[in-house]
């Protein structure tokens, strides 16, 4: 189908350390079927962070709320945001009013604090962004990994340390209640990153939710598996359209094709 000025434009927020191009397999996919926007948060992939951004999940959803105002104008939009990224867009979506139709986090869940779990992700990622190889990322051949290489070393090391504060991780079931669209959120089964409970605990907080498994993917469904992710987006999309009111809260599974029942046992 082709896209229309009254269908939602989609935005497709990336997560820690990675860049806009991550969302480009399933563009492709999607061809001219959906408008997406796909920016590149300041600070990593392209786009260099002002001075006056912050480095916390706040200041960035303030960032992405005024930039979507600027693309989009006042057309209806969605955002979907991986990882770190539905943080983000969370904190965005507070700010966008009337115009947010829905939110689709991929990847994304939490809101239990864990203080040693946290704190060896802290300890890791501070490590690599003080080891990290810069050099690399000039090689011809590195396009494909230089987004890590190349990320601001404020931005990324402010944000990872903002995400694992316990006052952020136990304001989202918060924030995820305050929510007055329709949210879809979807993991996989082999997410070792974030893992399926933690994003069915989150999304059970949203008044108005869609939980979906992709069986056998993990964190990265964009690029292991963009046809069924797609496919998982499309047909929420449509029966949101179609109903005018959303989706009705349920567990789907996906095993190559979309279900439209909940698997039994599995709530």
């Amino acid at each position: 189908m082709e896209t229309t000025r009254s269908s939602p434009m989609l935005v497709c927020v990336h997560g820690w350390l990675l860049a806009g191009r991550l969302w480009q397999p399933l563009l492709q996919h999607w061809g001219d079927r959906q408008e997406a926007w796909c920016p590149d948060l300041p600070g990593f992939g392209h786009e260099p962070r002002p001075r006056r951004l912050q480095p916390s999940l706040a200041s960035y959803g303030r960032w992405l709320a005024e930039a979507i105002r600027q693309q989009a104008g006042g057309r209806p939009l969605v955002l979907i945001g991986h990882s770190l990224g539905g943080s983000i867009a969370l904190h965005a979506a507070a700010r966008l009013g009337p115009q947010l139709r829905g939110l689709v986090c991929v990847g994304f869940g939490g809101g239990i604090y864990q203080p040693r779990p946290f704190a060896m992700v802290r300890r890791g990622g501070a490590a690599f962004l003080r080891w990290r190889p810069g050099w690399l990322a000039a090689l011809p051949l590195a396009e494909a990994i230089a987004s890590p290489l190349r990320a601001d070393l404020h931005a990324a090391r402010g944000l990872l340390a903002c995400s694992m504060r316990r006052q952020s991780v136990q304001q989202l079931p918060a924030m995820v209640s305050r929510l007055t669209v329709p949210s879809l959120w979807i993991c996989g089964s082999r997410d070792g990153v974030m893992e399926p409970r933690y994003v069915r605990h989150l999304a059970g907080f949203a008044p108005e939710h869609t939980v979906i498994e992709l069986a056998g993917i993990g964190h990265l469904p964009m690029r292991q598996a963009p046809a069924r992710l797609a496919a998982a987006i499309d047909q929420w999309l449509q029966g949101h359209q179609q109903t005018g009111s959303g989706v009705s809260p349920t567990d789907l599974w996906l095993n190559g094709s979309p279900r439209s029942e909940p698997v039994d046992g599995d709530r």
